[in-house]
């Protein structure tokens, strides 16, 4: 199978030395530098891969995703097109490894999620509807890491509406749009949180019950996505406000939080905004900026789903194939011929169960819908998560 025609973007000249005569960068940065590469997948151990083979079996038997208990409108309905692009081999992997490779609770989790897309309403998320909340810029993707990973600014400072369920939306929709600006082999992305106080605002900061919503949705929804934080100018304030919010993080994130050190360490100093002590001059124009990343985002985007369709829209697709550095992905089961009858033979004992198969046993993988309980918190869940 031959791919569509879709190649891997270049690397990016020095965005530094072109804005000299060009004036501040307007627009979001395409691609990273060339010497920003993401480390190499790790391969998976023999376990390991047996447990990823019973969950994409697992998936691969869902026909419907139920709504959760708490919905107040049913949104049930037969598995789509978007769900099972969005279920790709290094998505179920990364449920796994956040749930420490209990392949039932990564089942479980899993569909959980496509719950929550469903009834949030993330692939309904616009553009027009999410854009009077990044006005003043306090939402910026702009260049990658050193690892290739893209540099996600948060300005709280900047901020410019009152708490609302779409300040949380705000947040999801540019954690969509990431994903959809990630370079192949990288998963995951570089949160950097600038707390500059504002002059036109006193309290900019998050609150409790805002920080810990926040919290749930990115560990629950998005696990295994957070590769690291950035945070500078803190304030006694907002330090309070860590410290209250700690208990929810859990172990492996906090590792991943990286407070008042020099961002040029992680992120190559040309893309790395000035805002940030970086070398790369950057003015938020709203008009400008918001129209390019709608734009580059959409086309990214389309490019993976055509990618996808040409595979033959395989659950468990590879998504280094989706992104353009493979030629191909998975190749498409090919379904078994009607065998021709013979004579009869006699049926074998099945062999006894024993407690190293009891995990991934033939009556679990006949299981056509996964039921799932919503018996734990949300800060149970996220515990194992991000």
């Amino acid at each position: 199978m031959s791919a569509p025609e879709t190649q891997t973007p270049a690397a990016a000249p020095d965005a530094s030395e072109k804005q000299a005569s060009a004036g501040p960068l307007k627009l979001p940065i395409p691609v990273p530098t060339a010497d920003s590469v993401p480390p190499p997948r790790a391969e998976l151990t023999d376990a390991q891969a047996k447990k990823y083979e019973w969950l994409l079996e697992q998936v691969k038997s869902w026909t419907t995703v139920a709504s959760s208990k708490d919905s107040k409108e049913d949104k049930s309905g037969p598995l789509t097109d978007e769900d099972r692009f969005w279920l790709t081999r290094e998505c179920l992997l990364r449920y796994l490894r956040a749930t420490k490779w209990h392949e039932k609770d990564a089942a479980k989790r899993l569909h959980e999620t496509l719950t929550w897309r469903r009834e949030y309403g993330v692939e309904g998320l616009t553009a027009d509807q999410i854009s009077p909340e990044n006005e003043t810029g306090k939402q910026v993707l702009l260049g990658y890491d050193k690892q290739g990973r893209v540099c996600h600014y948060l300005n709280p400072g900047r901020q410019n509406t009152d708490p609302s369920p779409r300040q949380v939306q705000h947040l999801v929709y540019m954690v969509e749009r990431v994903i959809d600006l990630m370079p192949a082999g990288q998963e995951t992305l570089a949160l950097l949180i600038n707390f500059k106080t504002s002059k036109s605002r006193s309290n900019t900061a998050p609150g409790i019950s805002t920080g810990r919503e926040v919290l749930h949705i990115l560990q629950t929804h998005y696990p295994e996505r957070l590769g690291r934080a950035l945070i500078i100018n803190v304030p006694w304030v907002v330090w309070g406000f860590f410290k209250l919010i700690t208990p929810f993080i859990d172990p492996l994130t906090r590792e991943k939080l990286k407070f008042n050190e020099d961002m040029n360490q992680y992120v190559p100093s040309e893309q790395l905004w000035t805002e940030f002590l970086g070398k790369l001059e950057f003015d938020y124009d709203h008009e400008v900026y918001w129209q390019a990343l709608t734009k580059l985002a959409a086309e990214r985007r389309a490019a993976r789903l055509a990618r996808w369709e040409a595979g033959g829209k395989q659950i468990g697709e590879l998504e280094d194939y989706l992104a353009g550095k493979l030629e191909q992905g998975v190749v498409p089961a090919v379904e078994a011929v009607p065998a021709v009858a013979v004579a009869e033979t006699p049926a074998v004992a099945p062999a006894a169960e024993t407690p190293e198969t009891a995990e991934t046993s033939v009556e679990d993988l006949k299981v056509a819908d996964l039921k799932v309980a919503d018996e734990t918190s949300a800060e149970t869940t996220a515990a194992t998560a991000a």
